[in-house]
């Protein structure tokens, strides 16, 4: 069974506040009052056992003492003969409800307090009045001060609550980012290389008997692409690893495209590069980006553009722009479908991350197309 140690702490408050109580009771007394009995005594000790329940239930607390106390100031014992409770209840009330009933409690007290004085002590001592009344205010400001500090820390802490909530969505969207960015340049590493290992290994079986030396050429690019598909995977993967940073690499790009087409020709694609403007810098994230749309539009005209077919890839240098495109002259319109793979999402992804229009279809005389064109700032 669960103790409510407030309640106790509280409970054990009000034993203490009418022992104290009594006593002032007993020794207190002046010859303008009534005697103290135990009429009397029990009154004083029922006006501060509401004190046991002072904060589950103030206000109600506040008016069960208001009773007894009323009741020893109209009999003749006096008024403030529970003081110290009296006052625990005021503070109580102050500090757990809201300002207009503060005020109210704060009101009533004042007005029980002097109706109380005038059954006996109106003539007796002004200032001893006046020095209760400014101690029953001041007692009920600590209380107001008590909320209005604990509102204040309620606050504090839910607003670091938030604040850390806030900060986990933030981790939590940025290690999906990340694990999307690493997908995406996973995907095309190996959808890439796979792809021309595949084309390659194909050709390699069809001439195996007939021209060996041919094969082993084949056999030989696939070796050669398997090694660089396993290099930009390391590459890509060390971005984990923050125990080896030896091991990270350059990113390819635009510088690339090159050997890029050279492989895509060995493997079996008539592949023609043209570059048109003068190039300039560009920046890192859009050189990788223009760079991935190139292999993966290569890679799928590769894998759909059939027997026979070539491709064109396309460079334009512009003042504030980057055009790049991929074209083919295979069968387009037949294999749309087919071609709408993971790897054309992810560089659909790529081209807005950088603000750029992508555009992907059958070209009108045949053919498929894959075509950006990024926005540059002035001077890259």
């Amino acid at each position: 069974m669960r103790i409510d140690r407030a309640l106790v702490n509280d409970a054990a408050l009000a034993v203490v506040a009418a022992a104290v109580c009594v006593v002032m009771f007993v020794y207190s007394q002046t010859a303008q009052l009534k005697a103290p009995d135990v009429f009397g005594g029990v009154l004083v000790v029922l006006g501060c056992a509401p004190v046991a329940v002072r904060r589950r239930w103030p206000l109600a607390a506040f008016c069960a003492g208001l009773v007894p106390e009323s009741l020893l100031a109209v009999m003749g014992y006096g008024s403030g003969q529970v003081g110290l409770g009296g006052l625990i209840l005021v503070y109580s009330v102050a500090a757990y409800r809201g300002l207009a009933v503060a005020l109210g409690a704060l009101l009533l007290t004042m007005v029980a307090y002097a109706a109380g004085a005038s059954f006996g002590e109106a003539l007796e001592s002004p200032s001893k009045h006046l020095v209760v009344l400014l101690l029953v205010v001041a007692v009920w400001g600590a209380g107001r001060s008590f909320r209005l500090r604990r509102a204040y820390l309620d606050e504090l802490k839910d607003r670091a609550a938030r604040l850390e909530r806030a900060h986990a969505a933030d981790t939590r969207a940025a290690r999906a980012e990340e694990r999307s960015r690493i997908a995406r340049e996973l995907h095309d590493v190996v959808a890439h290389h796979v792809s021309v290992m595949t084309v390659q290994a194909a050709a390699a079986r069809k001439v195996l008997a007939s021209d060996p030396d041919l094969a082993r050429e084949a056999l030989s690019a696939i070796e050669q692409t398997g090694r660089m598909a396993m290099t930009e995977m390391r590459n890509i993967v060390g971005v984990l690893r923050t125990d080896s940073p030896a091991e990270l690499g350059p990113q390819p790009g635009m510088l690339d495209l090159p050997r890029l087409v050279e492989q895509m020709r060995e493997a079996g694609l008539p592949t023609r590069l043209e570059i048109e403007g003068e190039p300039s810098p560009i920046p890192a994230g859009v050189d990788l980006a223009a760079y991935r749309l190139i292999q993966e539009g290569l890679t799928n005209s590769l894998r759909h553009a059939g027997p026979g077919a070539k491709a064109v890839v396309t460079v334009r240098h512009a003042v504030r722009e980057l055009d790049v495109r991929v074209e083919d002259d295979g069968p387009g319109t037949a294999t749309l479908s087919g071609r709408q793979g993971h790897g054309l999402v992810g560089i659909r992804e790529r081209v807005a991350l950088y603000g750029g229009v992508l555009s992907i279809g059958p070209r009108s005389g045949g053919g498929f197309e894959v075509r950006a064109r990024f926005p540059l700032k002035d001077g890259q």
